[in-house]
């Protein structure tokens, strides 16, 4: 699955376009170029972007087929974020906020965005600072950025007003989930990864403090 293809798009994120799939494919290249300058991503992931980040991202899409409004928090190279905004432009009127403090990055979003004229905004602001400036997302999203109580607190604003979290983890989810439930309360569901023999995708819903 890790070759560059439609069908391994689809396995991940579910009915897509071909239009779709060219435009992630020359998001790669245009990832790939930058990433030499300013490391978007760990050099040794940077081999096979299409697997390990790309794809991984797209399954989101197949969890949450329905939902509009996105925000993705800690959006760095643009994985979840910017697959999704991909992935969204397929849906009429869906939208995501990207939300990333470091100005290079941001830049490399918004190039991204601007390139393939994705339904994208980039908040270049920390995300305790960008509550209020996205307002009443549906799902919340974030990969690589921190441990789940971390990502609670960061994301509370939101999820306490009715939006639910999808967060990659890997294998020692359960034991940042036991740590939460510390603090937390919340329904989860696990989703396996279709990309990661030992990772998931966390969904939060209904979270309340303890």
């Amino acid at each position: 699955m890790s070759s560059f293809s439609l069908e391994s798009l689809e396995a991940a994120a579910g009915p897509v376009s071909r239009e779709t799939f060219d435009r992630l494919v020359a998001f790669e290249q245009m990832f790939q170029k930058w990433n030499r300058s300013i490391n978007l991503v760990a050099q040794s992931t940077s081999a096979d972007v299409w697997q390990r980040h790309i794809l991984d991202s797209a399954q989101l899409a197949r969890i949450e087929p329905g939902a509009v409004r996105w925000a993705d928090i800690g959006s760095g190279g643009g994985f979840p974020g910017l697959v999704m905004a991909f992935l969204l432009a397929e849906r009429p009127g869906a939208s995501i906020n990207l939300v990333e403090s470091n100005r290079k990055k941001a830049s490399f979003l918004q190039a991204v965005v601007g390139q393939f004229n994705l339904p994208a905004r980039i908040v270049a602001r920390r995300i305790e600072d960008s509550h209020a400036l996205v307002a009443a997302p549906q799902i919340v999203t974030a990969r690589a950025l921190a441990s789940l109580s971390v990502l609670l607190d960061l994301s509370a604003p939101w999820l306490t007003s009715g939006a639910r979290g999808l967060f990659h983890k890997g294998r020692d989810y359960r034991a940042e989930v036991q740590e939460s439930v510390n603090r937390w309360s919340f329904d989860l569901v696990e989703h396996r990864s279709v990309t990661d023999p030992h990772g998931v995708i966390l969904e939060l819903s209904n979270l309340r403090p303890v």
